[in-house]
């Protein structure tokens, strides 16, 4: 069927991001997750952004864990599993697909680049799932336990 409109709108191609779900052993030895606030509406979101034609994906995702959640460790190579989710922009916003990667956290740092534009904070696993909006997600982190 011909819509007669000449060109093929490429704008509804899915744009690609990475992300992070930071992980450790709490004091009781059930794992923790870390989740941050995103910037725009304070919702609990993990770590993630674009991609980087200079990093792999991995170390992309690392990289976001770093800068909006302050902490650093041993990442996934290959992505633990996948989500989407509409990015809210000017002009009405687009879906993103997000490859996610499990981060164990080595290191937490007391300062990190984003910390007065976030807050970030520990969860068992049952209430990170409850916390973050996007279903995928939710059962990603699920998944863990």
């Amino acid at each position: 069927m011909a819509h007669g409109f000449g060109t093929i709108d490429n704008s509804m191609e899915m744009a690609k991001q990475v992300g992070a779900i930071p992980v450790r052993k709490g004091s009781d030895g059930q794992l923790e997750v870390l989740l941050v606030t995103s910037r725009d509406t304070g919702r609990w979101i993990i770590p993630k952004g674009w991609t980087s034609k200079r990093l792999t994906d991995s170390e992309a995702a690392a990289r976001e864990a770093r800068q909006e959640a302050g902490v650093s460790g041993k990442i996934s190579s290959k992505p633990i599993g996948g989500y989407r989710y509409r990015k809210l922009e000017a002009d009405g916003g687009r879906m993103v697909d997000v490859a996610v990667f499990l981060l164990t956290v080595k290191k937490e740092k007391s300062r990190w680049s984003e910390q007065d534009q976030r807050e970030r904070a520990w969860f068992d696993v049952k209430a990170a799932a409850r916390r973050v909006r996007e279903a995928r997600l939710a059962d990603l982190i699920r998944s863990l336990s």
